[in-house]
């Protein structure tokens, strides 16, 4: 079977049939990847995620173990992604206040890390989503109007396509 279609697209067959990639003939090698999100919220969800006050919680930790869950469970919502073996999850999840790069905030960082034939981009993407989901679930009670926004791929090591990283992060 082809790796890829001649326009690069893995997850399709020669047909156009949707198909998960064989990657049994790949070499393990150590693979990172990166990525970030952000929950847009109004004053007073952010002064209640600042001072603790949210009826549900802590809802930077809570978002954090949401992160972590969602980075272990990235094969059973993506339908052509891998399970694999996960080394590690890290995912930073801090209040910002508002600035020149935007309105109050919570700013969210996925970090997965694995040695496997295929990369965490699924991962970190997932645990980036969960964890700015959990937010929302958090605090929709006092602003359902929050906004979830940016959730990108900021970094990507290891594989035959090597180390890649984005322009910028916010």
């Amino acid at each position: 079977m082809r790796d890829k279609r001649p326009d690069g697209l893995t997850h399709l067959d020669a047909d156009g049939h949707p198909r998960m990639v064989d990657v049994g003939e790949k070499v393990d090698t150590e693979r990172l990847a990166v990525a970030e999100g952000r929950v847009l919220l109004s004053p007073e969800a952010f002064r209640l995620v600042v001072q603790g006050g949210a009826r549900k919680g802590d809802v930077l930790a809570i978002a954090r173990l949401a992160g972590i869950q969602g980075a272990k469970r990235a094969a059973e919502l993506i339908p052509l992604c891998h399970p694999l073996p996960i080394d590690g999850v890290e995912v930073d999840v801090q209040a910002r206040p508002a600035d020149d790069r935007g309105p109050d905030r919570v700013h969210v960082v996925a970090t997965v890390r694995t040695r496997w034939r295929t990369g965490v981009e699924m991962e970190a993407l997932t645990a980036v989503s969960a964890a700015a989901l959990t937010v929302y679930d958090m605090l929709k009670a006092v602003d359902r109007g929050m906004r979830i926004d940016g959730i990108r791929l900021v970094e990507k090591r290891g594989g035959r396509s090597g180390h890649w990283r984005a322009a910028e992060s916010g």
